[in-house]
């Protein structure tokens, strides 16, 4: 299924001989519409909608070159609707006003409208907001599209109207049917050999549209002979990863990383960090992520992974790109394979929920610093028993507040180091105990 080059206002079409291949193979119903199963099989949303005759407002969220457009025009044709498209990058004010009167006045006579807009998530608030009064009283069909997080990117009345459907990136196997049709089109079978044809699914990247563009420019070399995959890739260059650093892909792709380290898989974990930086993520960034990991979810169990993120960032400053990402690589690898406890982080969290609840409790007497002879008098430093000087360095005396319970926060794992630390611990308990004997 292809996201396809629509011409807004339903501008008459051109010969079939000047027209793109993408919009010559555009589907004509929506059971020719490839891919996308999840939001077009027999029970799936928009299947339910058509049959029974209630097309409402939706929100059609996936990557590029996967066929909103071209659903949109069809859920248009199969509901007798008047198709308007849009785009929020180009369109304002003056235009929506003259969309949404038109809109108007087909009602009086008796005709709906499905108002596609591209790009919808580009429109500020105030813009989003218009159309609720039209979708309301059925003015309108809203049908959005967008390649960000509705989530983040909409607003939520428009959200609490509308039914969001996501669309998926093509699978191969799809792609190789869309490649045959544009194959039926041209007449003659694609001038490659088996692997020449694989590495141009490849090439695509789950992208339809970029993939009948590939096959436009193959068809356009007028090969007699089948080229190899070497030939090809000569020719043509894959299709660039879809990426967006301040978007959805930045975060999906920082949430697979940083999962794939704590999961202590490097294999995996590198293949994140790799598409990262492929998609153009600064290193600095991934640097101090990085890092926050070591704190977060290694912590004392390994507590050299601190010291290798901070080296490897240190590394990076000094070589720079790219020899620098090296460095990081390696701090990639050693926090997968780290043993991993959160217990410190644990540990804070619980302490911080003890302040708030108890912030107002002084320090006992006996561990505060009688600066004057006032301060003296009043008891400051009173008992205050030296650790060094006791026996076995420690004097299990009272650090909390006066009355406040004694409490556990830390509670270290049997994993690296914290299985030592958890061994002090109970060294030390045993002597708390004793001393209180």
């Amino acid at each position: 299924m292809m996201d396809l080059f629509d011409t807004p206002g339903g501008t008459p079409p051109v010969s079939d001989a000047s027209r793109p291949l993408a919009d010559r193979l555009r589907p004509h119903v929506l059971a020719d519409v490839i891919g996308q199963r999840q939001i077009l099989g027999p029970e799936a949303p928009l299947t339910v909608m058509l049959k029974a005759n209630a097309l409402g407002s939706i929100i059609l969220w996936g990557p590029p070159g996967v066929g909103k457009t071209t659903i949109a025009r069809l859920l248009a044709k199969e509901t007798d609707l008047k198709f308007e498209q849009i785009s929020a990058i180009f369109s304002g004010v003056p235009e929506l006003r003259k969309v949404f009167q038109a809109a108007k006045n087909r009602r009086e006579n008796g005709q709906g409208t499905l108002l596609f807009v591209d790009e919808i998530h580009r429109f500020n608030k105030a813009q989003q907001d218009s159309f609720l009064p039209l979708m309301e009283d059925g003015t309108l069909v809203l049908v959005g599209a967008t390649t960000e997080n509705p989530s983040f990117e909409l607003n939520a009345a428009v959200l609490s109207r509308a039914q969001v459907l996501v669309l998926e990136r093509l699978l191969d196997d799809e792609l190789e049917l869309l490649a045959q049709r544009a194959e039926t089109e041209a007449g003659h079978a694609l001038p490659l050999d088996a692997g020449a044809r694989c590495a141009l699914l490849e090439m695509a990247d789950g992208d339809g549209r970029s993939l009948l563009n590939l096959i436009e420019q193959i068809l356009a070399w007028g090969l007699e002979a089948s080229i190899d995959q070497i030939t090809l890739s000569q020719r043509l260059m894959r299709r660039a990863a879809v990426y967006d650093k301040s978007g959805d892909s930045h975060y999906n792709l920082i949430s697979a990383l940083h999962k794939s380290i704590r999961g202590s898989d490097p294999d995996a974990a590198l293949y994140w960090f790799a598409r990262m930086l492929q998609g153009g993520e600064d290193p600095r960034y991934l640097a101090r992520r990085l890092t926050r990991m070591a704190v977060e979810d290694i912590g004392l169990a390994d507590p050299q992974a601190q010291d290798v993120c901070l080296q490897s960032w240190q590394t990076f400053e000094r070589l720079g790109s790219p020899e620098g990402e090296l460095a990081l690589a390696q701090a990639v690898t050693y926090l997968a394979l780290a043993p991993k406890s959160n217990a410190a982080y644990v540990a804070y969290k619980a302490a911080l929920r003890a302040a708030q609840q108890t912030g107002s409790q002084p320090p006992p007497k006996h561990i505060l610093n009688a600066a004057t002879s006032l301060m003296k008098d009043q008891g400051y430093g009173a008992g205050y028993a030296y650790d060094p000087d006791s026996q076995d360095g420690f004097s299990g005396q009272n650090y909390f507040p006066e009355g406040m319970e004694r409490s556990r926060y830390y509670a270290p794992v049997e994993r690296g180091f914290e299985r030592e630390l958890g061994k002090r611990l109970a060294y030390f308990e045993k002597l708390r105990s004793r001393r209180k004997g």
